[in-house]
C-alpha cells in the first residue's frame, strides 16, 4: 500500500521517474496504468551502486514514461 501512495503521489506531483531499490514493486504493485518511469536498482549496496552509476544513466537515457526497468549492480567480492 505504501508503494501505491508514494506512486500516486509522485505522479501527481509531476514527477516522470522514480529510481528504487525495491526489487518487489513490480509483484506489489499494477504498474501496467502508471504514467511514471520506473527504474529498479538490483542492490542496496551504495558502494556497488556507486560503482554501477554509468549503467544507471544508460538506464534513464532509455526508459520514458510508464516503463520498467530493472538495472543489474555487479557485486565486487574483492
Amino acid at each position: 500500500m505504501a508503494n501505491g501512495l508514494l506512486l500516486d503521489t509522485a505522479e501527481r506531483d509531476g514527477f516522470d521517474l522514480l529510481i528504487t531499490t525495491d526489487k518487489n514493486l513490480r509483484y506489489q504493485q499494477n504498474l501496467s496504468t502508471r504514467k511514471i518511469a520506473i527504474i529498479v536498482l538490483m542492490s542496496t549496496s551504495w558502494p556497488q551502486i556507486q560503482k554501477s552509476i554509468p549503467l544507471v544513466q544508460a538506464a534513464f537515457k532509455r526508459v520514458s514514461i510508464g516503463t520498467y526497468e530493472e538495472v543489474q549492480i555487479s557485486i565486487d567480492f574483492s
